[in-house]
This record gives structure tokens, sequence and C-alpha cells, in this order.
């Protein structure tokens, strides 16, 4: 269908589904297969495409492309792109669908800056903040209300945890755990993502214990004695973010981003 917020200038394929008071600026172009949920606002040349489907009040800025073939050599068919609701996604960001029979998601309230780029098969959770120029390669994991500074580059299949804080310019190979702040090339944990924690309302005690754990887990490595080193500090009024990091861990494939020896570090644990 077409509607008043239409650019004469864009070029809507009929067979996408537009919802109510959608907008879509001049010289953009929304594919057959796409979805865009009410109250979506696609700027000027941007390009939407395929197999995608965008929740309502997400934003796209000028020039982004959202819906792409995956990057993958001998591909000979793409999957699917999910996108939650009131997403901003920056000028010139590109978001791949999934590979053959996979899907790339995005879940809600994030914002994308300029030129991030989220490859195929990624999972992005809510509430995160993406800046300008960073890279996702193909299968990475991001959680919910973690912050990725600029030109940040991110290894395939590389979890980062609820919470974390990744520091501008760093090159992201191992996992980052919930609630850690890293950076460098290659990324290293340095402290807490403190800020993050007092805006979620995590008092002095509980971001305390959670330094305390990190601290146990990143000296010991991926051991039962860190484990259980981490239990005795964790308590029982604590053991539900102990379980979350725990979970982390168990699922870890490319290993843990190392702690910054103390006599190097910014700011202790």
């Amino acid at each position: 269908m077409r509607c008043d917020g239409i650019h004469a200038l864009a070029l809507v394929d009929p067979a996408a589904s537009l919802g109510e008071n959608v907008s879509i600026g001049p010289f953009a172009l929304v594919g057959a297969g796409v979805v865009l949920e009410a109250g979506c606002s696609v700027a000027s040349h941007a390009v939407v495409q395929g197999d995608t489907a965008i929740g309502p009040r997400t934003t796209i800025g000028v020039g982004a492309v959202i819906g792409g073939k995956p990057q993958m050599r001998g591909l000979d068919r793409a999957g699917k792109l999910q996108i939650g609701a009131e997403n901003r996604i920056g000028e010139y960001v590109t978001i791949h669908r999934g590979g053959p029979e996979g899907c790339t998601r995005v879940g809600d309230a994030n914002l994308l800056m300029a030129y991030v780029h989220i490859a195929h098969d990624c999972i992005v959770g809510s509430h995160n903040e993406i800046a300008n120029s960073s890279q996702l390669a193909g299968h990475v994991e991001i959680a919910d209300h973690v912050t990725i500074g600029g030109q940040v580059a991110v290894h395939q299949e590389v979890r980062v945890g609820r919470l974390a804080m990744i520091g501008g310019g760093a090159r992201v190979s191992r996992d980052i755990l919930p609630f850690a702040c890293a950076s460098g090339d290659r990324a290293r944990v340095y402290g807490i993502n403190a800020l993050g924690l007092r805006r979620a309302g995590f008092s002095t005690v509980e971001r305390t214990v959670i330094r305390h754990i990190l601290l146990a887990l990143l000296r010991a490595g991926r051991t039962e004695a860190g484990l259980k080193d981490a239990e005795g500090i964790a308590g029982h009024e604590h053991a539900t973010w102990l379980k979350e990091i725990e979970v982390f861990l168990r699922r870890s494939q490319r290993g843990l981003a190392p702690l910054v020896p103390k006599h190097s570090r910014e700011r202790e644990l």
C-alpha cells in the first residue's frame, strides 16, 4: 500500500508491506517482501530490501543499506533480517540478512550511529549503543544495555555480555564478560562498567560484589576453581548475577578477554 508519507521520488515495490504513518524520503528504495511497521521512517537514498521485517517507530538514516545479502563467497541465497521497535539506525549503516536458512536479529531501542556494520547472523539485543564506524563480523552476539565505542572491530562469533562496555578503537577477538569494561588491541578487561551499572540502579555494594566476581573468574580463567571462588564471593543474595556470568562463561567458544596485568591497569577492578 502507499500512503501520504511516501515521497513522490521514492521507489517502493508494490509487494512491500507498509504500516500506518510510514515515512519514506526521496530516492529511497524499499524492495519486495520488506515489512515496515507503523511509524517507521526511511530517509533519502536509504535502501531496505530482501526478507526484512522492521518493527514500529524505527528510523533509518540517509544512505543506510538494510537487508542486503551477506558478504559470503559462493552464496546462492540469503536468509532473513528481523529488527525490532524504536531503533535509531544512523547514516550509512549496513545490516545484512542471515546466511542461507539463517537470520540476523536486532532487538528494540538500539542506537546504531553512522557507518555501523552488522554482518550476517548477528544477534543484537535491546537498549544498546554502538558508536560510529564500529563493525560486527558474522555470528557476533551482543546482549542488552551494551555500550560500544567508535571504530571497534568485533571478530566472528564473539559474544559480549549484558551491561558491558567496550572502549573506542578496540579490536575484540575474545568474549567480553557481562558487566565488564574492556578496551585495547587486542581488547582486555580493565574494570567493571561502573557508570553503566550505576545508571542501571546497581548499588555500591552490588558493584563491589560484581567487581570481585569478575576478578576471581579472570584470574583463575575458565576453571571450576574460578567459579567456586566466585561463588564464595557472591553468596546467596547475589547468586542471580553469578548464574548469569556462569552461563555466559560456559557458552564461550572463543575464550574470555583477559584481565590487564595489575601494574598496567588503568583502574582497579
